[in-house]
């Protein structure tokens, strides 16, 4: 079974995902971090983030993998921490424009969506890279509150700053960011973490 989870950065895809799937026994996919990894290859070896001939040939010859739990591997390295750091955030919206990269990363992406029950979050899994997918769910927040849960995840970050860098981001991955027809909506505002959990989870048993 594949569960997608779909929405905007800071509405609570992660946290849901990651102990959505622990709960369930599911594997979890982290499909952000996919991209993440392949723009921290990109700026390690000087790789132009608008070269999109070059980073889709980066993407071929090193597609990312995931270790024991939520481990994640390119070209060999350990780069589950790496790809938090605040460049990477800037770098990814750029890496994940690129046509050809988005293709390769959902080819990718399908690939490992038929390894077994997983739970798979993004911006377009439900209504692109599985639309079979038996769950879908488009989890959605306020603003203010997108904001703050980014920046518990940014310690030190200016609050102000991850505002405005959020905003832009929302701007730059419309393009790339579909919601199924057939998704539930949530809204994560005035739920706690277990709520939102809870509510996907009874999504689950319905389907089964």
């Amino acid at each position: 079974m594949i569960v997608a989870i779909d929405g905007p950065a800071g509405a609570g895809k992660s946290s849901v995902a990651r102990l959505l799937a622990r709960r369930l026994g599911f594997r979890y996919l982290d499909t952000g971090a996919m991209y993440r990894a392949l723009a921290w290859l990109a700026l390690e070896r000087g790789i132009g983030l608008e070269d999109d001939e070059a980073l889709a040939r980066l993407a071929r010859e090193n597609p990312v993998s995931f270790g024991d739990g939520e481990t994640v591997i390119v070209a060999g390295h350990d780069v589950t921490g790496a790809i938090r750091e605040q460049r990477i955030d800037e770098a990814v919206p750029v890496v994940a424009r690129h046509p050809a990269v988005r293709e390769l990363m959902r080819e990718r992406q399908r690939a490992l969506g038929q390894e077994g029950d997983v739970v798979i979050e993004g911006r377009d899994i439900g209504a692109v890279v599985a639309p079979d997918a038996a769950v879908k769910v488009w989890l959605v927040a306020d603003a203010s509150v997108r904001v703050r849960r980014r920046h518990a995840e940014r310690f030190g970050a200016d609050a102000e700053a991850l505002a405005t860098a959020l905003r832009e981001r929302d701007e730059r991955d419309a393009v790339n960011t579909h919601r199924a027809v057939d998704a539930v909506e949530i809204d994560t505002t005035e739920l706690t973490l277990d709520e939102v959990v809870d509510r996907v989870a009874a999504l689950v048993e319905e389907r089964r």
